[in-house]
């Protein structure tokens, strides 16, 4: 088992890694650049090329069954999902394949609102203790199962 953490805009990695590491389970902290080498002697850093999907496109030819990916990005949860991993969101949202599809549908609409211009604002509320919570308890439930 190995964590992939789809690291660029993460704010859970450290969580993420104390988790992994209580489990004794490799993690690669996935990005373009500009993070620092983790401290834990379970988590390498990887740097891929610049590019829209370059770390993406890395955890999803490298992850497999038995594997958990740490991303908000839908289609690279999906794209995890496809090849027998799981995957969870910075908010301990796991996806799974009864949600996936309806989790994809709702993003592309969003962005075709966006597009049209029918939603002005953006973002939605700040990350929270509360987020963080549920985030660890998540994660922690997709590695016990997986050690089942």
């Amino acid at each position: 088992m190995t964590l992939y953490i789809d690291a660029d805009a993460c704010p859970v990695k450290d969580e993420a890694i104390r988790v992994a590491e209580r489990h004794e389970t490799e993690v690669k902290l996935v990005c373009d650049g500009g993070l620092r080498r983790p401290q834990s002697p379970w988590a390498q850093l990887v740097i891929v090329p610049e590019g829209a999907d370059a770390a993406d496109n890395w955890i999803a030819e490298h992850i497999g069954p038995g594997d958990i990916c740490v991303t908000s990005d839908i289609p690279l949860a999906d794209r995890c999902l496809k090849a027998g991993a799981l995957a969870i969101d910075h908010k301990g949202k796991a996806f799974d394949a009864d949600n996936i599809g309806a989790v994809l549908a709702t993003r592309n609409l969003m962005s075709d609102l966006r597009s049209a211009g029918a939603m002005e604002g953006g973002g939605g509320r700040p990350y929270s203790q509360r987020d963080r919570s549920a985030f660890l308890n998540g994660l922690e439930i997709l590695f016990r199962k997986v050690k089942r």
